[in-house]
């Protein structure tokens, strides 16, 4: 594997284990990102994935359920930075590959599986509105596709044309922290024309190190506006990446959108 790092502030490779009939993933096999492997000069990262014994920077498959492997890379602003590249390349490569009608049908009751667990854990329920869950790291041992090294927390709204959500918080150390809305089959609402995410590097901070974002339907005046484009319900979704610390459960309070400039940061 080699890795043009670009802009990227955070990267990693995270490889999953568990079944391969298209159900999610149950564990972690092993993940390398940039705090592992620095670039070289040139800022290029290169590392090895096989089950055999191999020199160097790589992640050893230590079993025969090893299914996916997924890279990430986060940059401040996608716009204006160069996103990460990849290469792949086999070192002991077959001949030849040839489907069968075996391999053709278990591929596709694959797929069949995986559309019914989709359609069981989608849409997401808004759960109690206007609030965010205590934030919690990920577990080695994890259900689905998370990555091992960050920090999440899940929220929601539901507010009226003239509502606001004031959010509170204050992020610990990491190398790259977000918010996303999200629509209830985890979709993020379209970024094209208006700022429906915004991250550790685009908010403005209070003088005490801490944030304060505000979601609502129009522009309530302040630097850290995330807009919900119309729609009435969401979710929200936190990452922080390799964080010193588990963050702090953020604040939330519902006020009118004309009574935001008039808060008090808390």
């Amino acid at each position: 594997m080699t890795g043009v790092v670009g802009d990227a502030v955070y990267w990693s490779l995270t490889v999953y284990g568990g079944p391969d009939d298209g159900r999610y993933s149950e564990r972690i096999v092993g993940s390398l990102n940039g705090r592992d492997l620095p670039p070289d000069g040139d800022g290029v990262v290169t590392f090895t994935i096989g089950p055999d014994p191999f020199d160097g920077p790589g992640i050893r498959l230590d079993g025969a359920d090893a299914v996916a492997a997924i890279t990430r890379d986060y940059l401040p602003d996608l716009a204006k930075r160069r996103r990460m590249t990849w290469q792949i390349e086999a070192l002991d490569p077959p001949p030849t590959v040839r489907d069968d009608d075996a391999d053709l049908a278990r591929r596709f009751r694959s797929v069949i599986t995986w559309v019914r667990e989709q359609a069981d854990l989608v849409p997401i329920g808004l759960g109690e509105p206007n609030h965010i869950d205590p934030p919690y790291p990920v577990p080695t041992a994890t259900f689905g596709w998370a990555a091992g090294d960050a920090a999440y927390a899940m929220g929601s709204f539901a507010l009226g044309d003239d509502d606001a959500l004031v959010i509170d918080g204050r992020s610990p150390e990491c190398v790259f922290w977000n918010l996303c809305l999200w629509n209830q089959l985890l979709h993020t609402f379209d970024y094209r024309y208006e700022r429906v995410t915004t991250n550790g590097t685009q908010v403005r901070y209070e003088d005490d190190g801490s944030w304060r974002i505000v979601v609502a339907h129009r522009d309530p005046g302040h630097p850290n506006w995330v807009a919900t484009q119309g729609h009435h319900e969401g979710l929200l979704w936190f990452r922080w990446f390799l964080p010193a610390a588990t963050p702090v459960q953020p604040m939330v309070q519902v006020v009118s959108v004309d009574a935001v400039a008039t808060l008090i940061p808390a």
